[in-house]
């Protein structure tokens, strides 16, 4: 689970990696015979029994820097990756954050990241906590944003990331009510399909730090089997 890759001099919320480093990472995934992809190609892997050597790399929150900083460098290590937008930020800001303002992706740069082979997801309309909407807000933070988002790249978006990493059972079975196929999480209390646990990955994850991560976030997927 990533955010922004850009440089920085303060990251309060710890959101940044720095190119540099991200591009280490990149490195580091290959060399061990890793291969990074979007949330849709592992899943579809994963049932077709052909997910061995393959990791999920997520972006939360559509930063601006997605396109312009680890899409090359993902395109680089022949990687691929779900970017997940807040569809009522488009060309916007980071609102939602009380820290450093960061400029999220324009409608160009999100059909460029489309054509660039990344998956595009959606975050809701507003970056909002969905447990705290009622159900009317939960729904327009779901479906609007789909329709939005699909319009703009003139496909499918089958997938979604709660804000926050915010989810109880009600928005588990919205999400899923509201037709996506999956969505991502970050430590849900019951795994599954719409509520798919994620490893963040910050600036100070080096090779030992990675490492412990994937071996961690194997360890759980197995005790849940």
């Amino acid at each position: 689970m990533y955010h922004s890759v850009d440089h920085f001099d303060e990251d309060p919320h710890l959101v940044t990696v720095s190119p540099a480093r991200f591009a280490r990472q990149m490195a580091w995934l290959r060399a061990r015979g890793l291969r990074g992809v979007g949330m849709g190609e592992l899943l579809d892997a994963h049932a077709a029994g052909r997910a061995r050597g393959l990791v999920g790399l997520t972006f939360d929150d559509g930063y601006a820097d997605f396109v312009t900083r680890a899409v090359p460098a993902l395109l680089r290590y022949g990687f691929g990756a779900t970017v997940f937008v807040v569809s009522g930020r488009i060309g916007a800001y980071n609102a939602w954050d009380d820290g450093p303002r960061k400029p999220l992706m324009t409608a160009d740069q999100i059909r460029t990241a489309a054509d660039a082979g990344m998956e595009i997801a959606s975050h809701g309309r507003h970056h909002v906590s969905l447990p705290g909407a009622d159900d009317t807000e939960l729904r327009e933070e779901l479906e609007e944003s789909r329709a939005v988002l699909e319009d703009l790249v003139e496909g499918p978006v089958t997938g979604f990331a709660y804000p926050y990493g915010h989810a109880s059972a009600r928005e588990v079975e919205a999400v899923r009510a509201a037709g996506y196929d999956y969505a991502c999480d970050i430590s849900p209390d019951e795994p599954g399909r719409h509520a798919l646990p994620r490893a963040y990955v910050g600036d100070r994850d080096g090779p030992v730090r990675l490492r412990a991560k994937i071996v961690r976030h194997e360890l759980r997927r197995r005790s849940r089997v």
